[in-house]
């Protein structure tokens, strides 16, 4: 199959499950600042976890 059929015939497919989920396409920012504010909630965790004495 050719690849530009085979991807408008993935695009379709995407298209008709995202109607049938009732879901919106994710745009690439949104996926962006979510990704950036879980990084940043974990390094927080980090930063303020309480740290262990070394044990010696």
């Amino acid at each position: 199959m050719h690849p530009d059929i085979h991807l408008a015939l993935h695009h379709a497919r995407a298209a008709d499950l995202r109607a049938e989920a009732g879901l919106r396409p994710a745009r690439r920012s949104d996926l962006r600042t979510r990704l950036g504010w879980t990084l940043v909630e974990v390094g927080l965790k980090l930063a303020t976890r309480p740290r262990q004495a070394a044990a010696v």
